[in-house]
Formats: C-alpha cells, sequence, structure tokens
C-alpha cells in the first residue's frame, strides 16, 4: 500500500510537507465515506486511493460501500440520467425503493464519526436514519447544471439536510439551493496500477495477450458502455476517419456494479461494430484491468473521449498524465481539464465531423500531437493528482472540524 511519500518525486518535498501540516488539525477526527461500488468508475477510483492517504496522514479515515437489490440500482441509474437532464417520472415504488434500501443499510452500518461524507445520489437518503450529531458532506460527483425539475425537487428534500454540497465545477453549483456549496476537483492517483509508469515489457505482453495489433495508429476510448459515453456514434466517427487514414479503434470499458445499463449499451456497440470487430479495425474490450487500460493509453495515437454529459471525466485526466493528444467533447467538467489548442481539443459533443476532422489532423501531424501531449501532463501535475486532492479534502475538514 502506498504511503504519501511515495509520491515526493512528483510533486516534491514542499507539497507533501504541506499535507502533513494540513493534516494537524484532524488528528483526533474520525472520517466515514459512504458509496455505491467498490470498484468501476472514478468515485470508487479516488476513494481507493484517497482514503488509504488520510489514514498514513493520520486522519482515521472509513469507507462503506452501501448494499442495494437490482431494483434500487434501477432505480438510481434513472435518477443518475435525470439528474444529468433526462425527463423522468419516479413513481411511488421506486421512491419507496430508494429510501428502504437506504433504511435498511443504516440498521447495521454504526455512523459515530465526526463527519460524513456521502457520494452521488445512490446513499443520499442515508442522513434520513440518523440523528445528526456532526457534519454531513453530499459529494455529487455528476453534472448538475440541467437536473430534470420534478426530480430535483424531489432530491432536495434530502439534500437540504446536507451542511456542504461538494460539486466538481463552478457551473454546477444551484442557486436553488440555500446550502453551502464548495467547488472539489477530482483527482487521479499517478501511482495507481492504472497510470503508473510502465516497462515496456509489460506494456509487449499486454498487447500480445489482448490481442490489440499496433501496425496502424490507434484511435481510443476508455470508457464504461454507457449511453452519455457515445460509444456508438464513436463507431461513426471511426467510419470517417477511416476512409481517409489507415487506423484502427479501440473501445474499451467495464460495468460499474451500480450501473445496471452498461450491459444493454455494449450489446448494441457489439451488434453495431459486429462486421468491424471481425474484420479487426475495431477491438471491442469489456474489461476491468486497471494495466490494460494504462497500456492502451499509453499505446494509442489519440484519446477521444466522446461524452454528452460528463461530470468530469477521468479518463481525460488520465490520458493526459500519459502526455497523448486528448480530443474530448466541450461539455460537463472536460472544459475544466482541456484548455483548447494547448492541452488538448474540445469539440461540440454533438459534432461527429468535428471530431473527425480533429482525428484526421492529429494523425496527420505527429509533432502537434506530442507537443500537445506534453503540455498537458504539465497541466495534470499542476492541477490533477490525487496530493492536491488530497490537501483540499484536508482544508476543507479542517474548517469544518477544528
Amino acid at each position: 500500500m502506498r504511503d504519501l511519500m511515495d509520491y515526493q518525486r512528483i510533486v516534491g518535498y514542499e507539497k507533501v510537507a504541506e499535507i502533513y501540516r494540513k493534516a494537524h488539525r484532524l488528528y483526533d477526527k474520525h472520517i466515514l465515506h459512504v458509496n455505491s461500488t467498490y470498484q468501476g468508475g472514478g468515485v470508487a477510483e479516488m476513494l481507493n486511493s484517497l482514503i488509504p492517504l488520510m489514514n498514513d496522514v493520520g486522519v482515521d479515515t472509513g469507507w462503506r460501500i452501501l448494499h442495494g437489490t437490482s431494483d434500487f440500482f434501477n432505480t438510481t441509474k434513472t435518477i443518475h440520467n435525470a439528474i444529468q437532464g433526462e425527463p423522468l417520472q419516479l413513481g411511488d415504488y421506486e421512491k419507496q425503493v430508494y429510501t428502504e434500501t437506504n433504511r435498511n443499510f443504516s440498521v447495521f452500518t454504526h455512523i459515530n464519526h465526526d463527519c460524513v461524507v456521502i457520494h452521488d445520489p445512490q446513499p443520499l437518503p442515508l442522513i434520513l436514519y440518523f440523528k445528526k450529531r456532526q457534519p454531513w458532506i453530499w459529494r455529487c460527483h455528476i453534472d448538475l447544471s440541467a437536473p430534470d425539475g420534478d426530480l430535483w425537487d424531489y432530491l432536495k428534500q434530502f439534500v437540504l439536510r446536507y451542511d456542504i454540497v461538494l460539486v466538481s465545477s463552478e457551473r454546477y453549483r444551484r442557486v436553488d439551493l440555500p446550502v453551502t456549496q464548495k467547488v472539489l476537483r477530482p483527482a487521479i492517483d499517478p501511482l495507481s496500477p492504472k497510470n503508473v509508469d510502465l516497462p515496456q515489457k509489460t506494456i509487449s505482453q499486454y498487447i500480445r495477450e489482448f490481442n490489440i495489433p499496433t501496425d496502424r495508429p490507434l484511435i481510443t476510448q476508455i470508457s464504461r458502455f454507457d449511453k452519455w459515453k457515445s460509444p456508438e456514434q464513436v463507431l461513426d466517427i471511426f467510419e470517417k476517419v477511416r476512409r481517409k487514414v489507415q487506423c484502427r479503434l479501440v473501445l474499451c470499458g467495464s460495468a460499474a456494479s451500480d450501473d445496471p445499463e452498461c450491459h444493454a449499451v455494449y450489446e448494441r456497440t457489439r451488434q453495431k461494430a459486429h462486421e468491424l470487430v471481425k474484420s479487426g479495425e475495431v477491438v471491442l474490450l469489456s474489461q476491468e484491468n486497471s494495466i490494460l487500460v494504462n497500456v492502451l493509453q499509453r499505446v494509442s495515437a489519440v484519446l477521444i473521449q466522446k461524452s454528452t454529459r460528463e461530470g468530469f471525466g477521468l479518463t481525460v485526466t488520465e490520458g493526459m498524465w500519459k502526455g497523448k493528444p486528448v480530443i474530448a467533447s466541450n461539455t460537463g467538467g472536460i472544459p475544466l481539464q482541456i484548455t483548447h489548442g494547448k492541452s488538448g481539443f474540445l469539440v461540440d459533443p454533438h459534432d461527429n465531423d468535428g471530431f473527425a476532422n480533429t482525428i484526421l489532423d492529429v494523425l496527420k501531424n505527429p509533432m502537434l500531437g506530442s507537443k500537445i501531449g506534453q503540455q498537458a501532463k504539465d497541466i495534470v501535475r499542476k492541477k490533477f493528482l490525487i496530493t492536491r486532492l488530497l490537501a483540499d479534502y484536508l482544508d476543507l475538514l479542517g474548517g469544518e472540524l477544528s
């Protein structure tokens, strides 16, 4: 397990010392994080790195995973979609499943901590079932800029009980929410298996094991098979690109346990790509394998992220950290990471021709991709590493609990 000193060669001794100083105010405090999955998706990845580091610097920090049935996760997926703007009529049965699952979880979850951090909508109602003796924080990782109105009115009965709401972007602040709102940018762990530097031997081994042809430039999207990530439209973009440049497309994604729609989206994508997969033009991978993701990002010529809505998009940060040119949708939290033409490229999320033309520009001009990639890596080092997120949490909690 990594400790904070492992990061000093990346961020420097001053940043490490600063984090230790920030932890002083919290030495006698006990923090609890609650979310709905241990693996799959950026929230679980961040908690897997953040919580051990908080404990390493002296802040007792626990982690609980909300248990739920398939009915519960089907309901919370529709809630997730409605937060991102999809119309929703939430019925009485779905509301009962939503709240009762949280009530049941509260029975065997003892909370006597000094602060509770609840992640995303799945465990949001948990606050109803405890006598509140400490600050409760709701960390919303989703784009809150234009939720379905009826759904948002329903959720506010829970949100209003919280002391602070944390969002990923200034544009997600809600003027209709009389609760303190603060911005906390997500981050990646540069020493996790998904991001650590890899020896060429390991890269070659994974290329062979997963039959990834590297005879042509690879265009790669790493994302859950989620309709908001537009994998079927990525296939349309690839068709436009391959008519002009010989290349291959890799679509690699996994299914989070709290996202029941992934399998249906994967199946539609697989059927649409059937002939291209048979010919080897498209490589379709449904894997939960961090090293494989790392390898794919390092061997690709271009990384894309064609999301129509995106709370932040850690796969963008991951690609930038590898020094790769990233072409992504100008939506949600992605513009927080990419400055167009300097650290990557932003395209309207519905502009397939724009995506195709930008990909072609990068493939035809490798020097451009190399220059953009280096600038992108510098941005990530300054703004989007787990040590910065750790420092931000220590500041936040220190202010609330001191």
